[in-house]
């Protein structure tokens, strides 16, 4: 087979992942094999592929086909998430473009619209998936609105509300006026930003007195239905029993008294609104204070926001503040910095709000999963650091909101069959919910066009937190054949930015309704970065697109450019010159293979030197394998890479070849050539996970291979002892070829001329690679002698001391003279360097870091100095 001069990374990835896919080598279905499985983190059904993505999904292929060489039945889900608040949005901006409002479309004709724009552009980055590489079992693919997905989330809502777990509330929430739905706490990022302090002057009704009131949400006074004093502040006493007038609404207000409000906050009176507060809320409740919401779903005013009415609230901020100064209600205005809380999927400022929502009720089910995590480790976090973010999440979980104000999602299973409030009935079907309605209701004449189901959806994470289970049918048959197989699954590997999101509540959900863990290993990586340490965004034109660095440096190049600067939970540090270091290493490995295949085979006698390269690279080979596998065992993915990376750069490619490459136009002994693709097969076989690629098309061209024996499916080297000797011996060698090379480059003196080379052997090492170091430094005469020789140029390998009689290589004259005048300039340098180590004055004020540096220098001087010396003597 014709060996191309350069590898062809495009034609590569196109030619091995048709055929990966058309053998079916990456589907799995249960048999006598132990299973090692993974679920992809679904992205957003209309996501295209980013870095963050790229960099899991490298880790998740990695692992699988790793597990699937060594003899698991692996088994990697892909899907995509239907991700109800950013797929709404694209879906009603894309009606408003087409002049369509969704507010005048039924539920049905919206999902219409949205199904369209999901079939149009969903999977598209499952396909961008496959270009990285990525080994999924595509016949599994899942998505979160499948029919079968879909009646999994039902089920288990169902279950939990008759468990008495969820619950419907009228309790204050948190509203994303832009998406116009509520969110969850842990959806709100908050964020430090510069606003103001507005000092606002509330009249004490029937008389002149005024009481001041800081607030940086000026707006809201609208809505005010109190103002509060702590008891224990003397300052306002006077005003027990009084009421305070509005500003601008003019409505009479009672000044009440709690121990909540902060006395040295402000002037420390706080204006109380109900509707638009959480401890407001709850100050309310205390002192039955009257609920007036001034805003509506968008974060307009209403009708309470009189002539503001239909203006955005931050609009209104800056028109209000300036109306109370016109009227003499503004005592001062001060910077002042304060936390807000945003939307995490839309970023819009979150508006606090009343409404009647759906809760599920966390305190008890959190309890497994805090249990598997941080005491039983069922479960373990990499890194193990993020235990603690775990612990603080978990132990103060409030119960969570999963009802959304959306149509794109799985519709809450409660249908009303009344006027009052707890006329609903919850059931899987409408069928179900008829029979239950009659029942409670006592009406038999109740029919199912009696029922109006709850408009809301569920939270998109209400979904994906049966991932695990539900992608095997695990909720809906939790005794399939594919659920008992898979479930567990071993590995998950995601963000640590949905560590509670998505991962701490897929442990809950495990064990709530699968009776056990859903994984045992998180891999949380590590954000990806650009060299400013900024988070790649869109926004900020920082991103490069993954399929163009595909284009430009190969899958294997990105892959691996990627995996050598990504440690597990450290943030990665993108620039593109790390992919094009992966394509060279691609190249490098492809000129490796070129190589060995060029050589002219022969049947002759193995020379020493062969013998003793092969012994020491299959020590270095089992050695390494054994390295590989503690970085696997502890998720040292990077590390692992890294270990691969110099065990075939540096010595197959740099050590072993040279040892074992045949003279200029002569053959190569058939043992030799034959164990040397052997080494190199099982090279492929460590870097396949990392470069699937490169690594196929090598093993294809090696020999004809028939489907069975394709590198995919082959066999991971096993862990053998190593002949730690064999390693220890060539350190040393590897520092004596160092040693004639740097004379040999130091003196010009060219590799075709032979040189001989004496020894004092004071470590009494071994001279088993006594061949390998003449062949490697063209040595034409290696001699243990026992004295110093004279005319030489010399070194040091440890405590042995190496001669290379110079002869008529160099004039020694000139070089006595040069070497002697770089010792005086050497000994000169060490003098000032230790007159200033020896002024006290110095050592007495230096900077630390400026004092280990020359202490360093005087180190690295003294060496110099002696190795000078020691040339100079074997010289003279």
């Amino acid at each position: 087979m014709m060996i191309p001069a350069q590898f062809d990374a495009k034609a590569a990835e196109s030619k091995w992942y048709d055929y990966w896919m058309k053998n079916n080598y990456f589907h799995s279905k249960p048999d006598h094999r132990t299973p090692y499985t993974i679920v992809i983190p679904p992205p957003n059904v209309t996501g295209v592929l980013h870095m963050g993505h790229m960099l899991n999904n490298t880790i998740q292929d990695v692992l699988i086909r790793r597990a699937r060489l060594k003899g698991f039945n692996a088994c990697w889900v892909p899907g995509t998430d239907h991700a109800s608040i950013a797929t709404e949005a694209k879906v009603v901006a894309k009606l408003k473009e087409q002049g369509i409002n969704k507010a005048d479309l039924t539920r049905e004709e919206f999902l219409k619209h949205a199904w369209e724009w999901t079939d149009k552009y969903g999977g598209v980055i499952l396909e961008q998936l496959k270009k990285l590489g990525a080994s999924c079992d595509w016949e599994r693919t899942k998505f979160t609105l499948d029919d079968d997905m879909y009646a999994s989330v039902i089920k288990s809502f169902v279950d939990l509300y008759n468990k008495g777990l969820i619950y419907r509330g009228y309790r204050m929430v948190n509203w994303d006026p832009e998406a116009k739905t509520t969110l969850s706490d842990e959806e709100v990022i908050y964020e430090e930003r510069q606003g103001k302090l507005y000092h606002l002057k509330y009249k004490i009704e029937g008389t002149e007195d005024f009481v001041i009131v800081a607030t940086t949400r000026p707006e809201t006074i609208l809505g005010d239905t109190a103002i509060c004093i702590n008891p224990n502040d003397e300052r306002y006493t006077h005003l027990k029993g009084k009421n305070a007038i509005v500003p601008i609404a003019n409505r009479v207000i009672p000044i009440i008294f709690d121990e909540y409000v902060d006395m040295e906050f402000g002037t420390g009176c706080l204006k109380v609104t109900p509707a638009h507060d959480v401890n407001d809320k709850e100050l309310g409740e205390r002192h039955n204070l009257e609920i007036i919401d001034i805003f509506n779903e968008d974060a307009t005013l209403n009708s309470f926001g009189l002539q503001y009415e239909g203006k955005d609230r931050f609009v209104v901020r800056e028109e209000i503040a300036k109306e109370l100064e016109s009227i003499g209600n503004l005592e001062k205005i001060e910077n002042h910095i304060n936390k807000v809380g945003t939307s995490e999927r839309t970023k819009a400022v979150i508006e606090p709000r009343l409404s009647d929502q759906w809760f599920l009720k966390m305190e008890d089910l959190v309890k497994p999963a805090i249990k598997a995590v941080l005491e039983t480790e069922e479960v373990k976090l990499y890194p193990s650091r993020f235990n603690n973010t775990y612990r603080h999440w978990m132990e103060n979980i409030r119960d969570w909101n999963i009802s959304r104000q959306l149509w794109w999602g799985q519709q809450i299973p409660a249908y009303y069959y009344g006027d009052g409030k707890e006329d609903f009935v919850v059931a899987e079907t409408k069928e179900a919910a008829l029979e239950l309605a009659k029942q409670k209701k006592g009406n038999q004449g109740l029919t199912v066009a009696d029922l109006k189901q709850d408009v809301d959806a569920l939270d998109t994470w209400f979904s994906s937190w049966l991932w695990p289970m539900a992608v095997f049918g695990g909720v809906l048959d939790p005794e399939s054949e594919d659920f008992k197989y898979y479930y567990p699954t071993n590995d998950l590997v995601t963000g640590p930015d949905i560590l509670f999101f998505w991962v701490a509540r897929m442990i809950i959900a495990g064990y709530e309704f699968g009776g056990a863990k859903p994984f045992t290993n998180v891999y949380l990586t590590g954000i990806v970065r650009d060299k400013q340490r900024r988070k790649m965004s869109k926004s900020l034109g920082n991103s490069p697109d993954p399929l163009d660095l595909i284009e430009n440096f190969g899958a294997d190049g990105v892959r691996a450019g990627l995996l050598l600067s990504a440690s597990a939970g450290n943030d990665i540090l993108f620039d593109e010159e790390l992919c094009n270091q992966g394509k060279g290493f691609a190249n490098k490995i492809w000129n490796a293979f070129r190589l060995i295949k060029g050589w002219e085979i022969a049947d002759i006698a193995q020379p020493d030197h062969a013998v003793k390269a092969i012994a020491w690279y299959e020590a270095k080979l089992n050695s390494t394998v054994a390295e590989i596998e503690d970085h696997f065992e502890k998720y040292r993915i990077s590390d692992a890479l890294m270990a691969t990376y110099k065990l075939v750069w540096d010595d197959f490619c740099s050590w072993f070849l040279e040892m074992i490459k045949p003279g200029y136009q002569q053959p190569i002994d058939s043992i030799t050539f034959a164990k040397a693709i052997e080494l190199l097969e099982a090279n492929l076989k460590l870097l396949h996970p990392f470069m699937p690629f490169l690594t196929e098309e090598i093993w294809q061209h090696i020999a004809e291979r028939s489907t069975e024996e394709a590198l995919i499916i082959s066999a991971w080297p096993e862990i053998k002892p190593a002949n730690t000797q064999i390693l220890a011996d060539f350190e040393l060698a590897s520092e004596v070829i160092s040693g004639i090379r740097t004379i040999r480059k130091d003196k010009n003196i060219p590799f075709k001329d032979a040189i001989e080379l004496k020894v004092i052997n004071n470590d009494n090492t071994s001279d088993y690679f006594d061949t390998i170091i003449c062949k490697l430094g063209n040595v034409s005469g290696l001699e243990y002698v026992s004295d110093k020789v004279g005319g030489a140029l010399t070194f040091r390998a440890r405590s042995n001391e190496y001669f290379v009689p110079v002869g008529g290589n160099i004039n020694i004259a000139e070089e006595i003279a040069k070497l002697e005048e770089e010792l005086k300039y050497t000994q000169g340098f060490l003098k000032s360097v230790q007159a200033k180590l020896s002024n006290e004055k110095f050592v007495g004020n230096a900077p630390e870091k400026v004092l280990a540096n020359e202490r360093q220098k005087e180190a690295d001087a003294l060496a110099k100095i002696a190795t000078l010396e020691q040339s100079l003597a074997g010289l003279k």
